[in-house]
């Protein structure tokens, strides 16, 4: 197919993804040029593979790319126009890929002159960058720091103090946010900024479907609600966040790994090793291949393939024959195993 042909093919399938009401894009990475590009779940390419370094698109149908030849972060939509931003030039929190949120309520952290502020998905800076830190927002809040002091803020930039003198404060999630006081201990804020649970933890974890691990100060790990109670019992020796959809979370205890529910039942996985559960199936190893388990620990897509990544909005990264393609729930390619690097579905409405 020649050039022009191929630019009238992704012409025609941007307007067809901008006519509906939701989108499903995915980053690629060609082994033709060794750069990122965006395609859609059917593999059509619609933005080329031209960016050393870009990032998801989030739902509001902006993502960040990353010009080397400016050294200038950009905002582009689905036909790869860039956003006009004001200021022109800005950073974003991109520590080796990680730690970079989209937009969330319209809002998106960015660093401008050594300061963080919030820049909204018109371009303009809705919370000016005076903070010396930012965290993501989520739930309407996040937390910034300024002058030493941290702060929570919401939206529209409305500063509230934390009641009690902290350290650090982690992202919110579920209403609340992890303090880390200057005795190196763990309790939670809600959205005002009152201490709602007890610095009295050695860690914790985030409140996902309701429940947060904590690790006491003799470091044994169990689950809280979110009144500080503990809803399954401190005796393990690591655990992650509940999965909504499985009501799984993965658990250490005695040098093994298992699955727990939020009544505090286990159940054992007949795999080499298994990873965490994303929207309700979980990543297993069995003979060297990896393949994904349900919540009652069966099989669903038998071990076949190199690697994966977890599942988001209903499909998996996964690996074959040196090349990452794209998998649904029934293991079935939807973008063949062609590309160099793969990332996570991201869904634009």
């Amino acid at each position: 197919m020649n050039r022009k042909k191929i630019f009238a093919v992704s012409a025609f399938v941007v307007n067809a993804l901008l006519t509906q009401a939701q989108t499903l894009v995915v980053q690629v990475k060609t082994p033709e040029t060794g750069k990122w590009g965006y395609s859609t779940i059917d593999g059509e390419l619609i933005i080329p593979a031209e960016y050393d370094k870009c990032y998801p698109f989030s739902s509001n149908g902006l993502a960040v790319i990353y010009d080397g030849k400016e050294r200038q972060y950009h905002f582009i939509d689905v036909k790869n126009t860039r956003l006009k931003t004001d200021p022109e030039s800005f950073k974003t929190k991109d520590v080796f890929g990680f730690n970079l949120g989209g937009f969330v309520d319209h809002l998106f952290l960015v660093e401008v002159k050594g300061k963080w502020g919030y820049m909204n998905d018109e371009g303009k800076m809705a919370i000016p960058a005076i903070y010396d830190e930012g965290s993501n927002f989520n739930g309407g809040y996040a937390n910034v720091k300024k002058g030493g002091t941290i702060v929570l803020i919401d939206t529209d930039g409305k500063e509230t103090a934390v009641s009690t003198p902290v350290v650090d404060v982690k992202e919110f999630s579920e209403g609340l946010a992890a303090i880390e006081t200057k005795g190196k201990k763990f309790g939670f804020v809600n959205t005002t900024g009152e201490v709602v649970i007890p610095a009295n933890f050695l860690a914790v974890g985030y409140f996902k479907n309701g429940l947060a691990w904590a690790k006491t100060m003799d470091e044994k790990l169990g689950y809280i609600d979110q009144e500080g109670n503990w809803v399954i019992k401190p005796e393990f020796e690591a655990g992650k966040e509940f999965d909504p959809v499985s009501g799984l979370a993965r658990v250490k205890k005695e040098g093994k790994w298992s699955y727990i529910s939020k009544s505090g039942e286990l159940l054992n996985v007949e795999a080499d090793s298994f990873g965490d559960f994303s929207e309700g199936l979980a990543d297993a190893k069995k003979g060297g291949l990896v393949g994904f388990v349900n919540k009652e620990g069966e099989w669903v897509i038998k071990p076949q393939f190199e690697a994966v990544r977890d599942f988001h909005n209903g499909y998996a990264a996964a690996k074959l024959a040196g090349k990452w393609g794209m998998i649904d729930k029934k293991g079935k390619w939807v973008i063949e195993a062609k590309y160099d690097g793969i990332k996570d579905v991201a869904l634009i409405k």
